[in-house]
C-alpha cells in the first residue's frame, strides 16, 4: 500500500496559479480540497503584497507564461517573497538556456495529486524552517529610565481586552510593542498576531483584504478567503499607520469594531469575531479630526488606552549604545566581536552623541553598515569614522503640521537631572558613574561640561 502524503499542519496556505495556456487551476483546487488551502487564479489579477506578507504562499506557474523570457523565478521570488513551482509539458532541467538552474521546483503538466501534495509539503516545511530562524521576536532593550517607565505601562495594560492606540515617531518600534502587548495577554496572546500597514492598502482592495470573500464572488475567487478581521479572530489585529487610512475606509472599520462581526464579499451571513485591536500612528489624530481627515468616533473607539513610545533621543545614550551593540553582535557574532577586541570607545561615544531621526530603525541600519564593513575590512578607523560622520549630519527636528517637535531644553534638563543623581549615587566618581550610566568617561565628562557640572577631579589627556 502506497504511503499517504499529507501536508504538515499549518494555519493557512495560499496557492497562486498562473496557468497560461494550460488548464490546471481546477485540478489544483480538487487536489488540495481536503486541506486548509486556498487556490487563487492569478492570471491577470494583481497580487496583494500585504496578503503575501501575512500568509504562507506558494506560486504555481506554467512555463507558458514566460515564453517571452521576460520573467524568471528569481525575479518572482524577490518581488513577491514566495517560492515558485514551474509546470511544464516536458522536463527542461537538461537545457539551462531554456530552463535556468534557479527554477528548482518543477512539476510535469500532467502531475498527479500525490506529486502536487508532495511538492507543497516540501515547500511548507522549508517555509516553516525559515520562519523559525528569521521571525523570532527581538529582545527589547530598556536600560533607560523613560523606556523602563513605558514598559511598566505596557505591563499594566497588556492583560486586558481594551483597544490600544500607540503613538510614536517613525522607527521607534511600534509593531514590536504591539507584539509585546499581544504576547503578555493571557486571553488573546494564544491566538494569531496579524499586522497590517494601513498606508499600503491598494485602492479597491480594502474590502477583499479586510472582509474576505466568498467562493465565486468574483472572477478568480476559486475558494473562500478570510480577511484580516477573520484572521485575527481570537488574537490581536495590529493596524499600523492608522492615520493614513482613507475616510471612507474608516467608516467600514468602525462598523466592524462596533458590531464585532464581519460579512464577506459575496455573502449575506455575518461572522461573529473576538479580537483585540492595537493601532499605531506617528500623526496627531486630534489635529486630523479638526481638519476632517479622521473620524472622531473612530478615534474614541481606538484610543481607549493611549501609550506613547519614547523616541531614541529621549531614551538617551545608555539605550543608544546598548541597542547599537546588540545589532552589531547580530551581524558579527559574539566570537567575532571579541576576536576584533570589542567596540572602540570612540565609536560608542559617537553613537551616544548622534541624533537619529529614524530612531531605532536608523540606528539598526547604521549598525548593520558598520558591521558589514568591520567583517570585511576589520576596524578600519578612517573608513568607519566617515560612515559615522555621514550619519551625524542628520537634520534636527523641524516643525511640521500635526507633528510634535522634541523640546530639547526639556530633555536636556531631564538628562542633567539623571546625570546629577548618578554622580551623587556614586560619590562623584566619574568611572563608576560612567559605568552606571552605560557610557564612557569621555562622554560623561563632555556632558558634565555641557551642563556645567564641575568637581575637583581634573580632566586628563585620555579624553583628548
Amino acid at each position: 500500500m502506497a504511503n499517504k502524503t499529507t501536508i504538515p499542519k499549518i494555519d493557512e496556505l495560499d496557492i497562486y496559479v498562473w496557468e497560461g495556456k494550460t488548464d490546471i487551476v481546477e485540478r489544483v483546487a480538487r487536489c488540495m480540497a481536503s486541506f486548509e488551502v486556498e487556490v487563487i487564479r492569478a492570471d491577470g489579477i494583481p497580487i496583494s503584497a500585504e496578503r503575501v506578507a501575512s500568509r504562507p504562499s506558494i506560486a504555481l506557474m506554467s512555463v507558458s507564461v514566460i515564453d517571452s523570457g521576460s520573467l524568471s523565478a528569481r525575479d518572482w521570488e524577490t518581488a513577491h517573497g514566495m517560492p515558485v513551482v514551474w509546470v511544464g509539458a516536458a522536463a527542461r532541467t537538461s537545457d539551462p538556456s531554456m530552463f535556468p538552474a534557479e527554477y528548482s521546483h518543477i512539476l510535469a503538466v500532467d502531475f498527479t495529486c500525490a506529486e502536487l501534495r508532495s511538492m507543497v509539503t516540501k515547500l511548507v516545511l522549508q517555509m516553516r524552517a525559515h520562519s523559525a530562524q528569521t521571525q523570532a521576536p527581538t529582545a527589547l532593550i530598556a536600560n533607560s529610565e523613560p523606556m523602563q517607565k513605558f514598559l511598566k505601562e505596557v505591563d499594566a495594560f497588556a492583560d486586558c481586552d481594551a483597544s490600544v492606540l500607540l503613538h510614536g515617531e517613525t522607527g521607534v518600534g511600534k509593531e514590536r510593542i504591539a507584539q509585546l502587548l499581544h504576547e503578555k495577554n493571557t486571553q488573546y496572546g494564544k491566538g494569531p498576531f496579524i499586522a497590517v500597514n494601513c498606508g499600503a492598502i491598494p485602492d479597491g482592495l480594502f474590502e477583499s483584504l479586510f472582509f474576505g470573500h466568498a467562493k465565486g464572488s468574483f472572477t478568480g475567487a476559486v475558494g473562500a478567503h478570510k480577511g484580516f478581521f477573520e484572521q485575527s479572530d481570537g488574537g490581536t489585529l495590529f493596524l499600523d499607520e492608522i492615520g493614513d487610512l482613507p475616510h471612507y475606509q474608516q467608516v467600514k472599520l468602525l462598523r466592524v469594531l462596533e458590531d464585532s462581526a464581519v460579512t464577506r464579499i459575496g455573502s449575506a451571513t455575518p461572522i461573529q469575531l473576538d479580537f483585540r485591536l492595537v493601532a499605531a500612528t506617528n500623526k496627531n489624530l486630534p489635529d486630523l479630526i479638526k481638519e476632517q481627515l479622521f473620524r472622531a468616533d473612530l478615534y474614541y473607539r481606538l484610543a481607549v488606552i493611549e501609550l506613547t513610545i519614547p523616541s531614541l533621543e529621549e531614551r538617551g545614550a545608555v539605550d543608544k549604545i546598548a541597542i547599537f551593540k546588540a545589532f552589531l553582535v547580530s551581524v558579527l557574532g559574539e566570537d567575532k566581536l571579541a576576536e576584533l577586541n570589542d567596540i572602540p570607545y570612540w565609536l560608542t561615544d559617537a553613537i551616544a552623541d548622534t541624533y537619529f531621526a529614524g530612531n531605532v530603525r536608523e540606528l539598526r541600519n547604521l549598525a548593520e553598515r558598520i558591521g558589514v564593513t568591520v567583517r570585511q575590512l576589520g576596524w578600519d578607523a578612517e573608513r568607519l569614522q566617515g560612515i559615522v560622520q555621514r550619519a551625524r549630519h542628520n537634520p534636527a527636528p523641524r516643525t511640521e503640521p500635526g507633528v510634535e517637535v522634541i523640546d530639547r531644553s526639556k530633555w536636556d534638563m531631564a538628562e542633567r537631572g539623571r546625570i546629577s543623581d548618578a554622580l551623587e549615587a556614586n560619590g562623584w566618581r566619574r568611572q563608576d558613574t560612567a559605568q552606571f550610566l552605560g557610557i564612557s568617561r569621555k562622554v560623561l565628562w563632555e556632558k558634565m561640561r555641557k551642563y556645567r557640572m564641575f568637581d575637583d577631579e581634573p580632566e586628563t589627556r585620555e579624553f583628548e
